[in-house]
């Protein structure tokens, strides 16, 4: 069931993970659509390549927009700590992962490399879900 089901958290399942999101947003966005999505991407790497996707479909599929700022892809580094993201874990993935019963784990038994230099970044350890929604409302308004 699902896109991604036969996935687990391995680097390489991780990459395909995140490939075949970007693949999937890319159709959205070519139909014209605005896509938020949402996932754990802890490599650089694979985030970079779903940019150069997005961005270079925007810029090969609109040329009258050649020369303004905007963009198909959008980093948003939703910011909490492994506390944070323990708590509000309803699946216990977190807790079991800590215990060892999962492998590869991201932020437990597997890297996540921090975005560099994202376009925003809602720290979630710090602010309610109200005041991130309203950061991210007046980013894309502006």
């Amino acid at each position: 069931h699902g896109l991604c089901s036969d996935l687990g958290f391995g680097p390489g399942d991780r990459q395909e993970n995140i490939r075949r999101i970007g693949e999937v947003c890319n159709l959205f966005t070519d139909a014209g659509l605005i896509v938020l999505a949402a996932f754990v991407s802890p490599y650089k790497a694979d985030r970079d390549n779903v940019r150069q996707l997005l961005d270079k479909n925007q810029k090969d599929g609109d040329e009258s927009n050649s020369n303004t700022s905007r963009k198909n892809f959008i980093e948003v580094y939703v910011k909490a700590d492994v506390e944070t993201c323990e708590q509000r874990d309803p699946k216990g993935l977190w807790k079991r992962a800590k215990a060892g019963e999962i492998k590869n784990f991201t932020g437990i038994s597997a890297p996540f490399e921090a975005p560099e230099n994202p376009e925003l970044v809602l720290n979630t350890s710090e602010k309610s879900v109200e005041e991130c929604t309203s950061e991210l409302m007046n980013y894309l308004r502006e």
